[in-house]
């Protein structure tokens, strides 16, 4: 009995709509007829049914059955709709002209009647489909006590779609357009006026009691927000914004849905366009492995590798609740990617030979490692052992299995290291170049900055202490740092390995530089609340080991550009492989005895470079070298 009522509620509107196409058919023929005929003086009257129009109505109506347009939904019909229409119209017209030139060789049909013929149908079929949906968003978007009235700041083909899906979702009333482009200003877009300039919300937002502020420029860069989400602050409204197509093409939002403005939305990052051809031609029907695979930037990787063609992941980490979490997300997100967890440290040389030997890579992405500065400053045994040693035990591994390809994860820390993580990463990028080998494993090194909500970044942190109400704690009013998303990162490792040359180092550009002061400042006005006024900024001092600015190239390393602009390759500095081995030779037997010393100065003895802070807080001068390809693009 169900079955049955399910298959009347599909059939009947179906049916009903044919029904109806069927009668405008022949009240098309019929009335362009009786228009024709009424202009002659003795006209034999037009039967109301005949073979002919049974043959016109059978010619027509496989003609709309075969052009799909009873696919379509009369709620939402739009242009593609009424274009489909007239196609079907005009094939209709070709169909009906066959079928009565073999029933009656056209005997007695009017040239006229077949010239308006596709014309008129078109008209009949369209507009009931439009007025049936113009009464349906009116039913909609009717004046209701509940709705919230919203004012949508852009009056482009982004404000235009966002209308048509809150009209379709009922609870906003739309009551105006902002828009900064001066021949819009007066007009109306459908059926809604664009009232001024973005820069005047703070004075239009009261006049039309709005009580939403949504933001619909998704194009807007970084600098351009920023003057918009000032306006919307002073009017002391809430606000959202439309996703990017790039966080709608990568899944990270859906179509219709408002979100707050994030910090990444102002802090100056151009959208990055990698070579998707490129990479997923290296990538496509691979099996990776990834160490550290369950932390910030080890799960994007994952995730990444199996949305752009990986055919198998492994994943090595060693906090087992992170190692489910990244296996049950991508076993549900990616079912047809074979999905290998090993629970281990990739320091154990048998943990990354059983992984090696599960999953047959032919890429190695070493992600795993201490980052957090102040922490390792304290704990230099554990950082020479996760940064250093682990990733030489990978490296051996990985090449000792024959794997084609292994990328290291650096930081620009590296780069004139003044703390421990910075001098054993560099440490760790020497390693890799020691044992580069044409003959062997291509080494491939990635250096880039903070990340954006990675874990332990100064964004978790100060969302936190902004929603107990602060105070928020900032190192130093002058400190800086380069960000980047996590999305964006992984895109570019990802990029820089697919066009990766036998032991390279590249270093991603990371935009400008990011007040920490100005930072904290913008979350907290993104929070609703003022700085200083309702959340306190506390100013703490630099901690062990950490710099006012990091720099992200030295001035020995030559540097040039790649296939892609975001990417430059820098000429490695010179080392000696058997200084390298010796050291990591020598840190490995102090590790066993946790001789701090002795690793403090077998750091200091291979990389020269490394400048710890002082006990002070003294800052040494940095070498600052220009991003080149950033400068070239600008002449």
């Amino acid at each position: 009995m169900k079955r049955w009522k399910d298959r009347a509620a599909i059939t009947m509107p179906r049916a009903a709509i044919v029904g109806h196409d069927l009668f405008m058919v022949w009240l098309c023929w019929i009335g362009l007829h009786q228009f024709r005929l009424s202009m002659q003086p003795f006209a034999a009257p037009l039967p109301w049914w005949s073979v002919e129009i049974a043959l016109i109505l059978a010619a027509q109506g496989l003609v709309l059955w075969r052009v799909g347009l009873y696919r379509g939904v009369w709620r939402f019909a739009s242009m593609p709709d009424l274009v489909n229409i007239l196609k079907a119209s005009l094939f209709g017209l070709f169909a009906i002209v066959l079928a009565l030139f073999l029933y009656n060789r056209l005997d007695q049909v009017p040239r006229t009647v077949l010239v308006l013929y596709p014309v008129v149908l078109t008209a009949l079929l369209g507009m009931p489909r439009l007025l049936y949906r113009s009464w349906k968003d009116y039913s909609l978007s009717r004046t209701d006590q509940t709705a919230v009235r919203v004012l949508i700041l852009g009056a482009g083909q982004a404000g235009e779609a966002l209308l048509r899906d809150l009209r379709r979702a009922g609870a906003y009333q739309v009551v105006g357009f902002l828009d900064d482009a001066a021949k819009l200003h007066g007009s109306h877009l459908q059926g809604v006026p664009v009232l001024g300039r973005v820069k005047d919300v703070a004075r239009i937002a009261p006049e039309t009691a709005a009580r939403l502020l949504i933001i619909a420029m998704p194009s807007l860069d970084a600098a351009a927000m920023r003057h918009v989400v000032a306006a919307c602050e002073e009017t002391g409204l809430p606000f959202r914004t439309v996703p990017r197509l790039d966080d709608l093409l990568e899944g990270r939002s859906l179509p219709g849905e408002l979100k707050e403005v994030a910090i990444e939305d102002l802090l100056g990052r151009q959208p990055v366009t990698p070579d998707w051809k490129s990479i997923r031609g290296w990538l496509g029907g691979r099996s990776v492995l990834v160490t550290g695979g369950g932390g910030s930037i080890g799960s994007e990787l994952c995730r990444q590798c199996a949305r752009h063609g990986a055919r198998q992941i492994a994943v090595v980490e060693m906090d087992e609740l992170a190692l489910s979490t990244i296996e049950a997300q991508l076993r549900r997100d990616f079912p047809q990617i074979q999905c290998v967890p090993v629970l281990g440290d990739c320091g154990d040389p048998a943990v990354i030979r059983h992984a090696l030997a599960l999953s047959s890579p032919e890429a190695v992405f070493h992600a795993a490692a201490y980052k957090q500065v102040p922490v390792l400053e304290t704990q230099m045994r554990e950082a020479v052992r996760n940064n250093v040693l682990a990733t030489e035990t990978v490296a051996a591994q990985t090449q000792a299995a024959g794997v084609a390809t292994f990328v290291l994860i650096s930081t620009d820390k590296a780069v004139d290291p003044v703390n421990v993580l910075g001098a054993t990463k560099r440490l760790a990028e020497m390693v890799c170049q020691a044992k580069s080998d044409p003959q062997s494993t291509r080494f491939v090194t990635v250096r880039f900055g903070n990340v954006l909500d990675s874990a332990g970044s100064v964004v978790p942190l100060f969302r936190e202490q902004i929603r107990s109400g602060g105070p928020v704690t900032v190192t130093d009013p002058e400190v800086t740092r380069y960000f980047m998303t996590i999305p964006e990162s992984c895109q570019l490792i990802l990029q820089a390995a697919a066009i990766g040359s036998r032991h390279a180092i590249y270093t991603l550009d990371m935009g400008e530089p990011v007040s920490i002061r100005l930072l904290a400042e913008q979350m907290i006005r993104l929070a609703g609340k003022h700085p200083e006024r309702d959340v306190a900024i506390v100013y703490t001092g630099l901690r062990p080991g950490e710099k006012l600015h990091e720099t992200l190239f030295h001035a020995e390393e030559r540097y040039r550009p790649t296939a892609h602009p975001k990417i430059l390759q820098a000429e490695a500095r010179e080392i000696v492989a058997e200084q390298v081995f010796g050291a990591t030779a020598a840190l490995r037997e102090a590790i066993g005895i946790y001789d701090l010393d002795t690793m403090a100065r077998v750091l200091r003895e291979t990389v020269p470079e490394f400048l710890p802070q002082m006990d002070s807080g003294e800052q040494y001068a940095a070498t600052v070298v220009s991003f080149p390809a950033r400068h070239a693009r600008r002449t």
